[in-house]
């Protein structure tokens, strides 16, 4: 795919990110209903919302997608699917319902299994990361209806960002803390010194690595292939690697099974 198709496709993803987070936000302001999904999992309009103005954002593309929310696309169907949209409408429900601002509506792009572009946009601070191959992964705040694609392009701040710390810090899920991940905290300690450990929801965790604010994010707890899949992009474009739990690869996504495996998220010293 040339390099013009895949910025028109990266336009495409930021705005239906954006109008996804304001669909979200109306919700968010209200009294609304919870559901439980077949896996216990909460649901919420928010979710419903935002999936369904993605879809009709993402069908001018003329390419599948799989999402949360509609994820129900046999695999001898999608195997064949070269490119694919992975989408999370809204990653972090539960800390939506929390109320504490902590979520995001995931968008990525995968050709031939590998994130090729993401896009993570936070509706509670405005906060939009977007990274494409070749191109790089950037930051900037969606201010003032931002609705030029060429604005937000020259705007935007390259990631990861110069950021003077002398800490090194840890990031572990808010909502899904195991004791793997505890053993890898003790364990840096003793490598590192001024060794903190910040918990967050969603992929603001893998935004916040891609940024330079955190070090690591050890994830030894089930996760989605829409829960990693916007990030990875924007990690990999950041010089970071979500390596597979002990091994010296990355993840892959549409796979048969959608479980991710436990994985690192680190810096890429290649």
């Amino acid at each position: 795919m040339e390099k013009g198709k895949l910025e028109e496709l990266l336009s495409i993803a930021i705005f239906a990110s954006i109008e996804a987070g304001k669909e979200i936000m109306k919700i968010y302001s209200s009294n609304f209903d919870i559901e439980l999904k077949d896996d216990n999992s909460p649901l919420t309009l928010a979710d419903k919302k935002s999936n369904d103005t993605i879809l009709n954002r993402l069908s001018h593309s003329a390419i599948p997608v799989l999402s949360e929310e509609g994820k129900n696309v046999p695999y001898e169907e999608r195997k064949s699917w070269n490119y694919l949209w992975i989408v999370d409408p809204l990653d972090g429900t539960k800390e939506f319902i929390k109320k504490n601002g902590e979520f995001t509506v995931n968008i990525a792009l995968i050709r031939n299994q590998i994130p090729i572009l993401g896009v993570i946009y936070c509706p509670t601070s405005q906060d939009l990361y977007f990274s494409l191959e070749d191109f790089g992964a950037f930051k900037i705040k969606i201010k003032n209806e931002i609705n030029d694609f060429d604005l937000i392009l020259n705007n935007a701040k390259r990631l990861p960002l110069n950021q003077k710390r002398n800490n090194y810090i840890v990031v572990g899920s808010r909502s899904h803390m195991s004791k793997e991940t505890e053993d890898f905290f003790e364990k840096k300690k003793k490598e590192n010194s001024n060794v903190e450990m910040l918990s967050i929801g969603s992929s603001l965790k893998i935004c916040m690595i891609s940024e330079g604010s955190a070090d690591v994010y050890p994830r030894y707890a089930p996760t989605m292939e829409w829960d990693t899949a916007a990030g990875h992009a924007i990690a990999n474009m950041s010089g970071y690697k979500i390596f597979e739990f002990q091994k010296d690869q990355e993840i892959r996504y549409n796979k048969k099974n959608l479980l991710n495996p436990w994985f690192l998220v680190t810096k890429n010293e290649s």
